[in-house]
């Protein structure tokens, strides 16, 4: 859906984009980085509201450099910007019509359209109220609505949680993970809140100076090496921690209440925690492969030596 190469931008002596690779054939992704890292000048480069200082890039089969292609990206790419861009004095149905207008729909089909995604969203109570009223949850629904009339091939969401409350926050997360998981739709979701990206996103692209430094899918980044488990266990457990130190295995209790095991390096399963359980008469309640958070996955990124 999106292929770059060797994009480059520059303002002033500040460079946004260094020579900027990546690839990414579809689904929900997450795009990551600090501030400054070049993610809204990358979307901007997208859309062709920028213009590249070198290298190319291609969005859902279009050249965001021509005056054809920017035509073509209103109809197979939805845009929720982060910042507020309601037409002023316009109730909900109208302004998504008119987006849906703008986006190649004709009139009948920009009006249906325009009441479903509504319905979709959440707004069909409110969806003949002046949109200056909406509160800024309603208003981030009604910028995905608008993103959605015309039922795009790629959705580029720009902090679509900013500024919710945690209710809020939490449905707009439903309804992105629904779009990408459920719909199958193709996103590119552009947030500073890793929490948000682990719970829509499968794949994740980690921007550093304008460089990517991590790119993959998040279950692979985080998953476990197969030596570090937590447990729930039940029994008498001085015997069994005891038999565990012997075996060169540290049961340790976290902050949190939780019991985490390290195998040793040679161990090939968790065999040998079932086999010295039962032999003090403990029971293993639960077993779960420790995992790294997407924070430990983001920093580490971060963390990369850069190319000279």
């Amino acid at each position: 859906m999106i292929e770059i190469h060797g994009l480059s931008k520059s303002y002033g002596s500040v460079r946004a984009l260094d020579g900027l690779e990546l690839t990414l054939a579809g689904g929900p992704v997450g795009l990551l980085g600090p501030n400054g890292a070049g993610k809204t000048t990358l979307i901007k480069l997208l859309l062709g509201l920028l213009e590249p200082d070198a290298g190319s890039a291609t969005i859902a089969g279009q050249d965001p450099t021509t005056p054809a292609g920017r035509r073509a990206l209103r109809a197979s790419v939805g845009y929720m910007p982060e910042s507020d861009c309601l037409i002023p004095r316009m109730n909900g149905v109208e302004l998504v019509t008119t987006l849906g207008r703008l986006s190649g729909l004709t009139a009948t089909d920009a009006l249906t359209r325009a009441h479903e995604v509504l319905d979709y969203v959440g707004l069909d109570e409110a969806r003949y109220r002046i949109a200056d009223d909406y509160s800024t949850g309603m208003k981030q629904r009604l910028k995905l609505a608008q993103a959605l009339v015309h039922d795009p091939a790629l959705l580029l969401l720009d902090e679509p949680t900013n500024g919710l409350d945690p209710k809020g926050r939490r449905e707009m997360l439903e309804l992105v993970h629904d779009l990408g998981h459920a719909q199958e739709k193709n996103i590119l979701l552009c947030s500073h809140l890793l929490p948000d990206v682990e719970a829509t996103c499968r794949d994740v692209v980690v921007l550093k100076q304008g460089r990517v430094t991590l790119t993959g899918a998040i279950e692979e980044l985080t998953g476990a090496d197969g030596r570090g488990f937590e447990l729930e266990l039940d029994g008498e457990l001085a015997p069994f921690e005891a038999a565990l130190a012997a075996d060169g295995i540290a049961l340790r209790r976290e902050r949190d209440g939780r019991r985490t095991v390290e195998l040793p390096a040679g161990a090939r399963d968790a065999d040998v925690l079932f086999a010295l359980a039962a032999r003090h008469e403990v029971r293993i309640l639960a077993l779960r492969e420790r995992r790294a958070t997407l924070e430990q996955v983001f920093l580490a990124g971060l963390g990369r030596e850069e190319r000279p």
